[in-house]
């Protein structure tokens, strides 16, 4: 009891609230999100989100040769299709030499170790910008689950350690999963994104990969029916547990410091490693108020990525994860 008790000793200099700290951010923590397109010689800043770009294969290689010496040994890799190659099925999501596929090869060629994650989802490859094949004006769940797994085994056989299926559709995981054993790839993992909310957040991300649902009549303008109801708890969980009995390997909230609550209450009750999608509205929000000096940048970041890390998170997705890296160097 006071006054014997003080708690403020443990904090009356940084030398000591370094020692008696929680919560450690370090390089291990990350999972960089990197934006790809095709072209030669391509650097281009994202307008929505800046200081973040999409590269073409050749600057990709420069960028994760950088990753890897500041000590970000993990990827998780979105391509940026061009229209003529969009359509309701997602066909170029199978082309053995599209630019996915690619982007394995060269993230593998120019750093071995890398760990590689890819996207597994129809929206960049569909004419509509839906996670899923569109029929009647509805999103078909089973066809798209079998898109999904025949991509998922193509990103296998281009060298990706871990697809990360982002759909929510029911069931792709245990689809994604057999048809990975099917053909060998019995190492490959699986993150799922799990409890994956039908978030405003993600207008930034729609904007890097020109994916957002198109307004057309009759076809979903959101993504509602599949993505989760961000009112919802209990339902997260559920849905988490049912990912892992399917075979998840890694589980994944998104977003972040909204759900926090949820990043908490599935740590809890799962024995699997648990990611967080710092997504990039969060990321674009810091930005903007920092351009306009309301906000001390650097501070704000890392007090929000050690928010994630505390609630729970074994792995952060996140566009700031060079600036973090580089700040606490």
């Amino acid at each position: 009891m006071f006054p014997l008790q003080r708690n403020r000793r443990l904090r009356q200099s940084e030398a000591i609230r370094s020692l008696v700290r929680e919560t450690i951010i370090s390089p291990n923590d990350f999972l960089v999100p990197l934006f790809v397109v095709e072209g030669k010689g391509i650097k281009e800043e994202i307008d929505s989100m800046p200081n973040y770009f999409r590269y073409s294969l050749d600057i990709l290689e420069k960028e994760v040769k950088n990753l890897w010496q500041l000590g970000l040994k993990s990827v998780l890799l979105f391509v940026k299709v061009p229209d003529n190659l969009k359509d309701n099925k997602g066909t170029e999501a199978l082309n053995p030499n599209g630019l996915m596929q690619r982007a394995i090869k060269t993230v593998k060629n120019a750093c071995p170790d890398m760990l590689v994650m890819t996207d597994v989802a129809l929206d960049p490859f569909s004419s509509y910008g839906h996670d899923g094949i569109i029929a009647n004006g509805t999103i078909v769940n089973d066809s798209t689950v079998k898109v999904l797994a025949d991509m998922s085994v193509s990103h296998a056989e281009a060298g990706a350690d871990f697809v990360a299926p982002s759909d929510m559709m029911d069931g792709r995981i245990l689809g994604i999963r057999e048809a990975l054993e099917n053909h060998g790839f019995t190492k490959t993992g699986i993150m799922s994104y799990s409890a994956k909310y039908a978030s405003a957040f993600y207008g930034p991300f729609r904007d890097a990969l020109d994916s957002a649902p198109v307004d057309v009549k009759d076809i979903p303008k959101d993504k509602k029916t599949y993505q989760m109801d961000y009112a919802n708890r209990i339902e997260a969980i559920k849905e988490t547990e049912m990912d892992i009995a399917e075979g998840a390997d890694i589980v994944m909230v998104k977003p972040g410091l909204c759900y926090l609550d949820i990043v908490r209450d599935i740590k809890n009750v799962v024995d699997v490693p648990v990611a967080v999608y710092q997504v990039s509205g969060e990321y674009a929000m810091l930005k903007a108020a920092a351009e306009k000096g309301w906000l001390d940048h650097d501070a704000v970041m890392l007090e929000q990525v050690t928010a994630i890390k505390r609630a729970g998170a074994d792995i952060i997705a996140s566009y700031f994860a060079k600036d973090v890296v580089k700040l606490l160097s």
